[in-house]
């Protein structure tokens, strides 16, 4: 199955191996539902998958790092690290403000700096949403997140093309072409 295109990476002071001695590949990853493992086990502690989320870092070739002061080791992600798993909305129309908390209880709200992005599975056809949580990573809306937010959505007209989408912190961000 194809990968969604990943968000831009936005540049920080310091790449993760220019900050700390590099460990390599650690035998950690990121399954598709957020969930963290460790010589492929699964980590059930809450507190320490939050711990691993705080110093997760993306580089600017895409690559997944853990970065402490003192050292740096690389991750495998199979889509995006989080998963949003909990909506929240503030006013309404175009004055209207969505949050987003995610799996490891980061919030971040809808806005220019932390927009949605829809792709289309090309196997399903069936739409994927992701926002951009903080420098280059990106969490997926679960489903029943993702149709909390399409039930607020409305018909916009956009450069002569009718689209339905929802207002978030003073930006129209599309969910696709209203009629389809």
């Amino acid at each position: 199955m194809k990968h969604a295109p990943k968000a831009p990476i936005q540049k920080t002071s310091a790449e993760p191996a220019e900050a700390a001695d590099s460990c390599g590949d650690l035998d950690m990853r990121i399954d598709r539902d957020g969930s963290w493992f460790y010589h492929g086990s699964r980590i059930t502690r809450k507190e320490m998958v939050c711990l691993f989320a705080s110093v997760l870092q993306r580089r600017a070739d895409g690559s997944y790092w853990l970065v402490t002061p003192f050292e740096a080791g690389r991750i495998e992600v199979e889509d995006v690290p989080f998963m949003a798993v909990e909506m929240f909305t503030s006013s309404s129309g175009r004055d209207q403000v969505v949050s987003f908390r995610t799996n490891v209880d980061e919030c971040v709200t809808l806005d220019g700096d932390h927009p949605l992005r829809i792709v289309m599975d090309p196997e399903s056809g069936e739409p994927r949403p992701y926002v951009l949580v903080r420098n280059g990573l990106e969490a997926r809306l679960t489903r029943s997140v993702y149709y909390e937010l399409v039930a607020l959505g409305f018909e916009e007209k956009m450069e002569n093309e009718l689209l339905y989408g929802i207002w978030s912190s003073g930006t129209f961000f599309p969910l696709g072409r209203a009629g389809d």
